[in-house]
């Protein structure tokens, strides 16, 4: 134990220099408690919140440990690193600073314990910390500054959009996101008590994890459209534009028979805790879910890929999880030939009219084996062509491949998610089935056109990757995004109103042709245009936004929550375009917008809200 605690407090010692006039090392060190406090079930922040306010200290778990139950007494004489070695000796939890090092930062640990979640014994897995070229002492417990021996995870690069000036650029057209897999992932950076790294931030992901209060459709329409107006937070002189699509929701015991083909990585870099054993999770929750209407079939890819289980009904759990619990992790990976392997058997077993489906779980480290990355692609696209859809659920941390699983979801016409906990595998398998594994409108395109009357300049805040070209608006053979049962859809647009002295970038007046500005009170027209599932021919709908009577005087819940969402995400990308945002002041407008969430889902976002204000230190 003492061992332990000493090794500890040498890492602090060494995370920790001093800043200006505070010798935060010091203080660490001589610093006491002040008080006594008795902690007994008492969730972790709570304890932290104390020691803070007794030894001046700002201490701050992050949101995946914040909620464990501890058990801890401590002595009014007691020096807060020998509480923080308490802490990491019983519950494994380690220490780090911030990045302006002012405050001490709890982040799960690096060995297996046991925790405590409301008299649940949950294993804490920081198995997932440790790197194959990282020895283990003989302790078993890894030195908290061991380096991270490799790290190849892949991001697209975003380039942020910028303003476009209403008079030679009108039109705004972009393909619809459900994806949610940028927000879980920037999740589990800030549980490992790190900031994400830019171009892990999809704005539009961090939206669209979240539902809002939209209308459901009326009539024969899938999806309905919500249009707001209102003030910009970090910009007084602009204005936001909220536009809200609604999916019809659908209750899973009314869905259409699913044939599904779970597609599962067992190559070695699967291992983890956070992968193959989670994904072993996920899947079992979702086979709950199924019904005797319903096939399932599994295919697995390492070396080679193979077949499991053939097409089985899906009341036939004990069979299909037997399966699943069999399946371990080993080799090198051919995720082409495992791809074709399953849309082969989703062909075979094909329903008419029913939900046909490829789910893949991955991490996304794999080659694609004899097929380059563009036949695989265009392999996806027919048989999405062909009503064969795919979802992809990535896993892991160290090596995903992000931008290679939301290339595969988009081009199969399904959606990404990242899975970093059982409880989001729970969100997007049980909770979200429907709107996860059943289209209700497929190829969804969004044209806005603005009056140069009323409006200077406009940004769409994120879609950076899934901007449309005008003309692809009307064509119906340009795919775009889709629509689950349920999901929602959330853009916002800022905008320079025609009135405002700001300045933007112009082009000279054209010579040849002369435009005019209609007379019209209209601020924007939008224009929505989607498929039914089986069908190849679009519908349209249409709807006008007038300036003046949708600007609302007190935005809707709904509004001031999702530019809360929105100026986050430009704080966490550093957008140049941030204006006078502040994690201040996006936290003021999401605990104002917080609602009944009766999932938690807006409670746990204003928890990594202020965790990203301490990681970033500012105000």
């Amino acid at each position: 134990m003492r061992k332990r605690s000493a090794i500890f407090l040498l890492v602090i010692m060494s995370l920790i220099t001093s800043v200006g006039a505070i010798n935060v090392e010091g203080l660490i060190k001589s610093t006491t408690a002040a008080a006594e406090i008795k902690a007994v079930g008492m969730p972790l922040q709570e304890l932290l919140d104390l020691l803070s306010r007794s030894s001046g200290i700002e201490l701050a778990a992050v949101p995946e440990v914040a909620d464990l139950n501890v058990d801890l007494s401590v002595r009014a004489d007691q020096t807060v690193a020998s509480v923080l070695a308490a802490l990491q000796e019983k519950y494994g939890l380690m220490s780090k600073l911030n990045t302006a090092k002012t405050a001490v930062i709890i982040v799960k640990g690096d060995y297996v314990t046991e925790r405590m979640f409301g008299g649940k014994g949950i294993m804490l897995a920081a198995k997932e910390n440790v790197q194959p070229s990282v020895a283990r002492p003989a302790s078993g417990v890894i030195p908290p500054s061991s380096p991270v021996a490799w790290n190849t995870e892949e991001y697209k690069a975003i380039t942020d959009n910028g303003f476009q000036n209403v008079n030679s650029s009108p039109l705004s057209t972009f393909s619809i996101d459900v994806d949610t897999a940028s927000y879980s992932n920037v999740r589990r950076f800030l549980n490992s008590g790190n900031l994400p790294p830019a171009d892990a931030v999809r704005t539009e992901e961090l939206l669209n994890y979240f539902s809002y209060d939209y209308p459901q459709p009326t009539g024969d329409q899938p999806i309905s459209l919500t249009t707001e107006v209102g003030a910009s937070p970090w910009n007084s002189n602009r204005r936001l534009v909220l536009l809200g699509l609604q999916g019809k929701s659908i209750k899973t015991e009314h869905l259409p028979p699913s044939n599904l083909v779970f597609l599962i990585d067992v190559s070695g870099s699967m291992f983890a805790e956070n992968k193959l054993p989670l994904l072993k999770k996920a899947f079992k929750l979702l086979v709950q879910q199924l019904r005797a209407e319903d096939r399932v079939a599994i295919v697995v890819y390492a070396g080679a890929a193979g077949l499991v289980l053939d097409s089985t009904p899906g009341n036939e759990k004990a069979v299909i999880n037997a399966k699943i619990d069999g399946l371990q992790a080993g080799g090198s990976t051919a995720g082409g030939e495992g791809i074709k392997l399953a849309y082969k058997i989703a062909k075979d077993k094909f329903i008419e009219g029913g939900n046909n489906r490829v789910i893949l779980a991955t991490d996304g480290d794999f080659n694609v084996g004899a097929s380059s990355e563009g036949e695989l692609a265009r392999l996806i696209e027919e048989r999405r062509d062909q009503g064969i859809y795919l979802t992809v659920l990535g896993f892991g941390m160290g090596n995903i491949k992000d931008n290679k699983m939301e290339m595969l979801a988009d081009k199969g016409n399904g959606n990404y998610a990242y899975i970093d906990n059982a409880l989001e595998a729970k969100k997007v398998l049980v909770s979200q089935m429907a709107g996860t594994l059943f289209t209700i409108a497929k190829d969804v395109k969004i044209q806005v056109e603005f009056n140069p009357a009323k409006v200077k300049a406009y940004r769409l805040i994120g879609y950076e990757n899934r901007k449309l070209a005008d003309r692809d608006f009307n064509d119906d053979k340009k795919d775009a995004g889709d629509m689950g049962a349920g999901h929602s859809v959330t853009a916002l647009y800022e905008i320079v109103p025609a009135d405002s002295p700001e300045k933007v970038a112009t082009v000279d007046p054209l010579v040849y042709q002369q435009s005019q500005a209609a007379g019209s009170n209209d601020l924007l027209q939008v224009k929505i245009r989607y498929k039914k599932p089986n069908e190849e021919t679009s519908s349209l709908i249409t709807q006008r936004v007038d300036g003046q009577a949708n600007l609302a005087a007190t935005p809707s819940e709904n509004f001031r929550f999702a530019a809360a969402v929105a100026e986050y995400g430009m704080l966490l990308r550093n957008s140049e375009f941030q204006g006078q945002s502040s994690y201040a002041q996006a936290l003021a407008l999401a605990r104002g917008a917080r609602g009944s969430d009766e999932n938690g889902y807006r409670t746990e976002f204003i928890k990594l809200l202020e965790i990203s204000q301490i990681l970033a230190a500012r105000p």
